[in-house]
């Protein structure tokens, strides 16, 4: 696949944020899905549906689950993006960079380290804490909240 071609996809998979977070949301349980406001809160219920549905992180990797798991990394940076600012973007010029080809938030901080959401995704089933995804997102609105205190 060519650098152009990844990109156009990456624009497009951008243009369908909506409709595929809605997608997504129909596999979900009603009973989850109202609780599934793009809050910070709201990746605690996420979460524990994520727990239920997924014995391991390696269960999510099939790839019959790729558009589920397409949908939950992007609520899980749409809820980040609200939180913290920033906006999606791909690296695709280093086959060696760890988040290369994969959607990532960038711009929300003075660091420079991005956020992959479909990487805090599998690490929520691996890590099985039910307040992973909260507490990583606590921890980039505390940083955020300092930066800007300190400005």
């Amino acid at each position: 696949m060519t650098l152009d071609k990844e990109r156009e996809d990456f624009e497009f998979w951008l243009v369908d944020m909506d409709g595929a977070i809605e997608r997504f949301l129909e596999e979900v349980p009603s009973a989850i899905t109202r609780r599934l406001d793009f809050s910070p809160e709201s990746l605690d219920a996420l979460e524990a549906w994520i727990l239920g549905r997924y014995p391991s992180a390696q269960t999510m990797l099939a790839p019959t689950e790729s558009r589920v798991v397409d949908g939950l990394a992007r609520y899980i940076g749409e809820t980040f993006r609200k939180a913290i600012g920033g906006k999606w973007e791909i690296r695709l010029d280093d086959p060696r960079y760890v988040f290369h080809g994969i959607p990532q938030l960038t711009g929300f901080s003075e660091r420079p380290t991005p956020v992959a959401p479909i990487s805090l995704a599998t690490a929520s089933a691996d890590r099985r804490t039910g307040k992973f995804l909260s507490s990583v997102l606590g921890s980039y609105i505390r940083d955020k909240t300092r930066e800007q205190q300190r400005s």
